[in-house]
């Protein structure tokens, strides 16, 4: 089976600025996801879209595939995930011939594994190419949230379970942004990673599911590359 991975990774960021060429254990922070992808011999490429010249030096320097910079009009605030998986899924099936499963990795999840990448692989041969998507188990119930209306708390699920112990909650999960793996035909129909009977691959593990989005992000990543001094070598 073919399944390319594409590591998506533009040059702006406005919570945490230059964060995909910014230094995490002295490497840049999409390297991590690079390394990881080229560890895994399931995977027939690795592509990289970037905008950024630096940040396409660093893919090509450590193997990634990256044939093009991409274009300004996919590197902005309101370009879509799946508008920047397509541009470079056609661009491959047409000059590299055609894939079974486009896998996409963020590089906002640098301790991603090897092994969950194998697990999402796996899961996506296993159930017969549906869509898979990794998960952890939700912070925070959605049973036990409120939303505010007119200065009043109101249960965000009506009916919710409130007053339930938390122990006797079903278990909630919500997307880790670790790895999300589709065939080409579905991505291009349904023009999401998401659909019916998506199949979860459930990362337990806070460290590898932390997702770095914001500066307190960006300093907890840093504990955790510190307190395991010579485990990413």
């Amino acid at each position: 089976m073919r399944i390319l991975a594409l590591v998506v990774a533009r040059g702006g960021s406005k919570r945490v600025p230059g964060k995909n060429l910014r230094l995490l254990g002295g490497r840049p922070l999409v390297q991590w996801t690079v390394d990881t992808a080229r560890s895994v011999t399931e995977l027939c490429d690795v592509l990289l879209s970037t905008d950024d010249p630096a940040i396409a030096e660093v893919g090509r320097a450590r193997g990634a595939l990256v044939p093009w910079l991409r274009p300004a009009t996919l590197a902005t605030d309101t370009a879509t995930a799946v508008d920047v998986a397509l541009h470079a899924l056609n661009w491959y099936e047409h000059e590299c011939g055609q894939v079974e499963g486009l896998l996409l990795l963020q590089p906002t999840s640098p301790f991603r594994t090897a092994q969950t990448v194998r697990r999402t692989i796996a899961s996506f041969t296993e159930h017969h190419s549906r869509p898979v998507v990794a998960v952890a188990p939700a912070a925070d119930h959605p049973l036990s949230s409120f939303r505010i209306v007119d200065d009043v708390l109101l249960p965000f699920v009506e009916g919710g379970g409130l007053e339930l112990r938390s122990q006797d909650l079903q278990p909630a999960y919500v997307p880790s942004g670790t790895t999300y793996l589709i065939t080409p035909a579905d991505l291009r129909t349904r023009r999401s990673f998401y659909g019916p009977e998506v199949v979860p691959v459930v990362v337990d593990d806070p460290v590898e599911r932390l997702d770095i989005d914001t500066p307190w992000d960006w300093t907890v990543a840093e504990a955790v590359v510190a307190s395991r001094s010579g485990a990413w070598t």
